[in-house]
């Protein structure tokens, strides 16, 4: 667990040294920050689709886990883990919305 927490630190400290790139006011000659902004927001993106894969497993697990531990409420589970999953779709796709409007 400490490594995940030490791996989660680098990433979060990579991802603040790129804001100050976002930050900037877009100078007319300079086009190197372009390729800098198009790296941070893939690596954002994918973060976020990491993280949403990640809570579709589980969401996906807990549900095949209730609905085998009590059949008789596996209609309720699912319905409830189909709007569990659209609700986290959805973060990923405006994460991708936010991406597109940003670079």
């Amino acid at each position: 667990m400490r490594k995940l927490n030490l791996l989660f630190m680098v990433i979060v400290g990579v991802l603040f040294s790129t804001m100050t790139v976002l930050a900037q006011a877009p100078a007319a000659a300079d086009h190197a920050a372009d390729g800098l902004k198009a790296i941070a927001a893939g690596v954002g993106f994918a973060i976020a689709v990491v993280g949403g894969a990640i809570g579709q497993s589980r969401i996906g697990a807990a549900a095949c886990e209730g609905a085998a531990r009590n059949p008789g409420a596996a209609a309720k589970i699912q319905t409830m883990m189909i709007l569990g999953l659209a609700l986290i779709e959805s973060l990923v796709l405006f994460a991708l919305l936010v991406v597109f409007a940003k670079v």
